[in-house]
């Protein structure tokens, strides 16, 4: 009796409320208005919004292993969702998720933490004693390396901190956000927060995807050739004459790009932090980028001399390349697509959109776990600690479903990765050609 008094809404019905003034979602047959909720999510509104009219029983899984399936029932609307189906793939995607969770494997966080920041304070201390008490304009380059050094380890905890608590409260995580982004490395948790949820959601969305927005300077696609428009950033990513020069050389600009990036990765974090959006916790975020460009410049001016400060400084930016390019290497060279992400095809876009690092163990450290990117995809959650023992499990998931698992040398995924670009730089040189060479160009050349 209770089964037939229960109301029905189908998929078409569902899609209706995909706007911000109107948003539902359905989990596990479910259906829950978060219009409302959705400013207050933690992680954003834009995860949310483009799912919006959806079922997101996947992604909810992937993010929320823990104990927010008991949030739910307050945005519980009485329908459930009349024709959703299960794919095989989703089955045993959960499954997975169920078994890990059984496991403890969430939970279980090794010692990552304390040791990266450990490894930081040491980093740090040895930076300020070459800097302050050393003469030598080598000990100064060798602070400088070691520096940037610190600034990708940096990064790592507060890539953690960020995904899942890895102190024992949320205070101490917050604590532990701020430190490692905002004090040592000027780089807000709040635009991270803001950038790499859109990220997770819709890997490798030309259109969704902030990672791939890189117009004027990069193109992996010759789809961004015409003009998209970002959802992500609400504006154009305009394709013009400077932005054709750019991408037609981009695979030789790639590398001396990547040594001045993290200037890119200021401005952005301004350009939010001081912007009309909802920013969560903003006076924290500014205080701590204040903490950042108070010693920073103090340190470099430390130096005795001009030369050696500009050496200073892009030594330790150069160091940190090796990060953004690993960042680009696990999707540059994946499969794009245009349009927004669904929430019934979570499994199969991860494995569309990324690729791994092979490595041996003993480098896990330096990789900060991104080595094993379709396992952080599928299980944002999941400390780094436990990627390399799932990554067996993930391989066979993929292997039984025929999708794509992807692993590369870090030589072969450069070699990729310049090969993407190439093809699309070759590409956009090509563009005064007429239409139908384009075009076949486009059927023989493009990835995705």
């Amino acid at each position: 009796m209770e089964a037939e008094n229960k109301k029905y809404i189908t998929c078409e019905e569902l899609k209706e409320h995909n706007t911000p003034e109107d948003l539902w979602i359905s989990i596990q047959g479910k259906v829950y208005n978060v219009t409302d909720w959705a400013k207050e999510h933690p992680g954003g509104d834009i995860p949310l919004l483009n799912l919006a009219g959806q079922d997101v029983t996947d992604a909810f899984i992937a993010y929320h292993p823990g104990t927010a399936w008991q949030y739910l029932d307050k945005f519980f609307t009485g329908y459930y969702l009349k024709d959703f189906k299960v794919t095989d793939v989703s089955k045993d995607f959960r499954k997975l998720a169920t078994e890990f969770s059984k496991l403890g494997l969430f939970e279980k966080k090794g010692h990552v933490t304390s040791c990266s920041l450990t490894s930081v304070a040491f980093m740090f201390l040895v930076v300020l004693y070459g800097i302050l008490k050393c003469e030598s304009v080598w000990a100064h380059l060798g602070s400088a390396m070691l520096l940037g050094l610190l600034w990708i380890q940096s990064a790592y905890i507060g890539h953690d901190s960020g995904h899942y608590q890895v102190m024992s409260s949320r205070g101490y995580n917050k604590c532990a956000q701020m430190l490692a982004g905002n004090c040592l490395t000027g780089i807000s948790i709040a635009w991270w927060k803001w950038t790499h949820n859109a990220h997770h959601i819709a890997c490798n969305s030309l259109d969704y995807d902030p990672d791939l927005q890189h117009i004027p300077v990069f193109a992996v696609s010759s789809q961004l050739f015409n003009s998209i428009s970002s959802c992500f950033y609400g504006r154009i990513l305009k394709f013009d004459s400077v932005a054709r020069f750019f991408v037609s050389y981009q695979h030789w600009t790639f590398y001396p790009v990547m040594c001045v990036g993290r200037i890119n990765l200021f401005i952005q974090t301004f350009l939010l932090l001081f912007s009309k959006r909802n920013v969560p916790d903003r006076g924290l975020n500014i205080m701590g980028i204040l903490v950042f460009w108070t010693w920073f410049p103090l340190l470099v001016s430390c130096l005795p001399n001009w030369p050696e400060r500009v050496m200073f400084v892009l030594a330790s930016f150069t160091v940190t390349a090796i990060q953004h390019i690993q960042f680009c290497l696990n999707h540059f060279s994946a499969n794009v697509y245009l349009g927004p992400p669904k929430g019934n095809d979570w499994f199969e876009k991860q494995t569309s959109g990324t690729l791994d690092i092979s490595c041996s163990s003993w480098m896990d450290w330096f990789h900060g776990g991104l080595q094993f990117q379709l396992e952080h995809h599928l299980f944002p959650r999941l400390p780094r600690c436990q990627l390399r023992k799932v990554s067996p499990l993930v391989q066979d998931l993929c292997k039984k479903h025929n999708l794509p698992y992807r692993s590369l040398s870090f030589w072969e995924a450069n070699v990729w990765t310049i090969k993407t670009l190439r093809t699309a730089a070759l590409q956009a040189r090509s563009l005064t050609e007429s239409v139908p060479k384009n075009l076949v160009w486009e059927a023989l050349n493009t990835h995705g």
